[in-house]
């Protein structure tokens, strides 16, 4: 598999990498992230951003020292969930490095994952986030990132959808594929949100 560098080469490895992703508050849809890797040392970084819904439209992805790696914004109106991804901290006029939308409006299904700075290169992401099971595929149709529920080794109990794991595939740039989770988490959000809402709505025989 070819390097695939989006964000930063810093956070390209030679051999798989295995990261402990842990959601840092569970009042609100879409909270921070704290991002660890097998030593426990701190990798990534997201701030909450509690319940403001201003603020659940863009979000800053940071390294372990408060440097701004990435900005994922949603991009409005779109009905595909289109969200889009800059390098750094977001300024106006800027333009985005890659964009993540839903393959189709019906239903639930998978994310086309366009990169703008290499023509051709796309990924798609299959599987159900809000169960945390998950797979990043490059358009050769290789596995290049994985989202999964996380095992307490010392118990062998499945631990709860606060913590769970990313692997990436060699090659793979690792901001990105975090990038990716954080849009995930918010069109999963936002999909929970449209449910209730939905629900809400009065019907004729009420």
């Amino acid at each position: 598999m070819k390097t695939c560098l989006v964000v930063d080469g810093d956070y390209i490895y030679e051999e798989e990498k295995h990261f402990t992703v842990l959601k840092t508050s569970l009042f609100f849809a879409n909270d921070g992230f704290t991002v660890y890797d097998r030593k426990g040392l701190l990798i990534f970084r997201v701030d909450s951003y509690g319940p403001d819904p201003r603020d659940k439209c863009e979000v800053v992805l940071m390294d372990a020292h408060g440097r701004c790696l990435l900005t994922v914004r949603k991009k409005r109106p779109s009905l595909h969930h289109r969200w889009e991804g800059f390098l750094g901290e977001r300024s106006e006029g800027q333009k985005p490095i890659f964009s993540v939308k839903r393959s189709s409006i019906i239903g639930r299904c998978g994310m086309t994952v366009e990169v703008f700075n290499n023509p051709g290169e796309e990924y798609q992401i299959e599987g159900n986030f809000g169960q945390r099971s998950c797979t990043i595929f490059n358009a050769a149709k290789e596995s290049v990132a994985e989202i999964k529920r996380k095992i307490d080794a010392s118990t062998n109990v499945v631990l709860g959808k606060d913590v769970f794991s990313l692997s990436l595939k060699p090659g793979f740039d690792g901001a990105f594929a975090m990038g990716l989770v954080l849009v995930l988490d918010h069109i999963n959000g936002d999909d929970y949100v449209e449910n209730d809402e939905a629900q809400m709505i009065p019907t004729a025989e009420d």
